[in-house]
This record gives structure tokens, sequence and C-alpha cells, in this order.
């Protein structure tokens, strides 16, 4: 509701005036532009500043820095500052562009058929009196701007909820192979038999590793080909054996291999299968992840609305430097409507392009960053003393020690 009243109130003036790396123990080449946060470097070619090259720079993962920044007392200034740096408003030049094109064309026609002063202050008679002005009733305007706002207001809403949604599905994988790796773990072992520390280290390292595989198919089969194919062939050839390798990426449907896989992993775990079935739990959210995930990548906010948002916007905007041209008589030649029709159009078309680039979420989210940190987090959860390894007594006699009250 707030977010209606703000986009209603900026069109109000019309009515008035108008995670951390990979094991250090394996060698991983991660993707060269997955983990690339911020703006885009003054280095970088021009075409990654803007549009599809400058999805990868907002791949940010904010941290208490981050946060102390983001809240600080100058952001206000900040943001004004790198206005003209902003990748949003460079995508948007030809719209911009053409609406003041026509503000521009509307003051020097109706210059010319109406009258204009010089810059002494003289006024002269029109140049060509037999034509008319180009002017439109502000009313219209007035009366379609709530619409408009509506309209906006959902299309942000929507694309808003889809991200969302998006790394809502990528925090439950966090917390359940977390929690996956951790109960195989903890409940390690079955009635009392003997454990072998190799084969245990073995088996929970399989664990670990096919939980990796999983969320890394993910992030590729969410991800563009020719951004993340190269990174992710290497990265499963270097960490997985080349049986298991081949067999993911020759699959069909990567990710349903690496969670079989896993499955696979969990099966082998010598521990009761009640316990199995609780971590086989986790898997079975792993897949609503993922098909929660493809529905989001195959359907976008439905079209007829999409192109019936951007129409009444573009109509909106490209007509309405007729309907100020009067509002604007105040200044020298209503020249100042050319500067407020562009400032208009950059928010108003901004809007509308944050709408667009939010609907599809994966090529702005730290994909790459989540799966790193799965990785690291399973590797060093496996790593610890579980079931029948730890001297249990000696753990009861130590808390009890603790307990005790001084005397």
């Amino acid at each position: 509701m707030r977010i209606s009243t703000l986009l209603l109130l900026g069109l109000a003036p019309f009515q008035t005036s108008a995670f951390a790396p990979a094991s250090p123990k394996v060698n991983v080449q991660t993707s060269t532009s997955a983990l690339e946060m911020g703006p885009p470097r003054p280095d970088i070619i021009l075409q990654e500043t803007y549009g599809e090259g400058s999805r990868k720079y907002r791949r940010t993962v904010y941290t208490h820095n981050e946060w102390v920044k983001h809240r600080s007392s100058d952001r206000f200034v900040r943001n004004l500052s790198s206005i003209f740096n902003s990748g949003v408003y460079k995508s948007l030049a030809k719209e911009v562009l053409a609406t003041t094109a026509i503000a521009t064309f509307v003051v020097a026609w109706n210059g010319l058929t109406g009258g204009y002063t010089d810059l002494d202050g003289v006024q002269h008679e029109a140049l060509i009196n037999f034509l008319p002005a180009l002017t439109l009733p502000l009313t219209p305007f007035t009366l379609l701007s709530p619409s408009l706002g509506l309209l906006l207001v959902f299309r942000t809403n929507s694309s808003y909820g889809r991200w969302d949604e998006a790394r809502k599905f990528w925090g439950l994988n966090i917390n359940h192979t977390r929690d996956l790796n951790r109960m195989a773990t903890a409940w390690y072992g079955h009635d009392g038999i003997p454990i072998d520390p190799t084969k245990r280290a073995e088996d929970l390292r399989q664990v670990s590793l096919m939980t990796w595989a999983f969320v890394r198919s993910m992030k590729r089969h969410l991800s563009p080909p020719d951004e993340d194919e190269d990174s992710y062939i290497q990265e499963i050839n270097a960490r997985l054996s080349p049986s298991q390798a081949e067999a993911i990426a020759v699959a069909a449907h990567r990710p349903n291999r690496a969670l079989y896989d896993l499955s696979v992993a969990i099966d082998r775990l010598p521990m009761h299968f009640m316990r199995k079935n609780e971590i086989n739990k986790n898997l079975s959210i792993f897949e609503d992840t993922l098909g929660g995930s493809e529905r989001l990548l195959s359907s976008p906010v439905p079209l007829f609305y999409t192109r019936h948002t951007a129409r009444f916007l573009s109509t909106w905007l490209l007509l309405l430097p007729f309907a100020l041209y009067d509002p604007f008589k105040g200044s020298w030649n209503h020249i100042a409507e050319i500067p407020a029709i562009a400032l208009a159009s950059v928010f108003l078309f901004g809007i509308e392009e944050l709408a667009t680039q939010l609907e599809e979420p994966f090529t702005i989210l730290p994909m790459q960053g989540f799966c790193d940190k799965i990785g690291a987090n399973c590797d060093e959860i496996v790593s610890w003393r579980g079931q029948g390894l730890d001297d249990n007594i000696a753990v009861v006699e130590e808390n009890m020690k603790e307990m005790a009250p001084s005397r």
C-alpha cells in the first residue's frame, strides 16, 4: 500500500501543474563472472555497464559493512551523485531520448506557429501563422495517472515477489543442506557396530560432495549456458570422481541426476532406516525448491499484462509534452518543459525497467556464492566427530563438573 501511495504521489504533480569459498583442500575454479558484485569497474567494456551485461554485477551479498554503508546518512548524496552512472538509467536512453525529442519538437513548433520571445525579451509574431499549435488538454492525463500508478505498482510488486520467492528457495537449500549433513554426521553408525574411521570419512565425504553437486547443478540449470557451462564442467571435474562427473554432465536433467546420487550416498550410510527417512525428507524439499525455481524461470508475469503496462506508460509519456506546454508558460518559450519531460521519463520508465529486471531473478542472485557456501559448510560438518566416536562418559563428567556449584 505504501508503494502505491508513493507512486501516486510521484504522478500527482501532473494533476496540478500538469559465502565462504570452497574447501581449501580442493582447487576449484569458479565462474569468472559469477561473484562480481557492486557497480561495474571503470575498465570494463561499455556493454557491461547496462542491460544484460550489467546483471552479473547486481549479485550482492551483504555483510555488516555493507549494511552500515546502506543506511548511512550520506546515502542520498551518494545515490544522486551516481545517477549518470546508473545501469538502469543507461538502459532507458532510447525511451528518454524519444520523449525529450517530442518535447523539444512541441516547444519549437509552437514557437513557430504561436510566437516566441527572443533572448532580449522581445516578443515576436508567429513565423508560420496558418498552422495550429500542438497542445492537448491536461485533464485526460490527470484522470489516467492513478490507473497508471496502480499498473506500475502491480508490475513492480509481482516482480519483487518473484525475486523474493527465488531467494527463499535458495535459503531453503542452504538450511536443509546443513540439516542433511548434520544428521548424517551425528547419526552415522547403527546398533553398536564398530565404526571404521576411514570408511566413515569416505561415506560422509560422498554425502557432502553430492549435496554440493546438487546445488551446483541447480545453479547451472538456472543460469545462461554461455555464462556458466564451462565453469560448471570444470568445477564438477575438479571435485567429483571422473565417473560421477561424467554421469551428471551427460544427464538430460543434471540436478535430478545429482539428487539421485545424493539419495544413493544416503542409502549407503550404516544407520537405522527411520533416521534415513528423516534425512531423505530434505531431498523432497530440494525437489520442491528445484521445481519452484523452474516454474519462475519458465513462466513470466503474463505477457498481456506486461505489454499493456508498457504500452500505457509509453503512450502516456509520449503524449505528455503536448499537455504540459501551457502549464510551463512561465518559463522562457516554455523551455522548462523539456527537462521536466526528460526527468519524468527517466523515473517512470525506470520503474517499469526495475520490474523487468527483477522478473527473472536467477541471473541477479549470487547463486555461485550460495553454492560455495553450501560446499564449505557441508565439508566442515562432515569433518566433525559423530555418534560412536565421542567419549560420552568424559563429556558427561565434564558437563556435570561445569554445572556443579562452587563450594
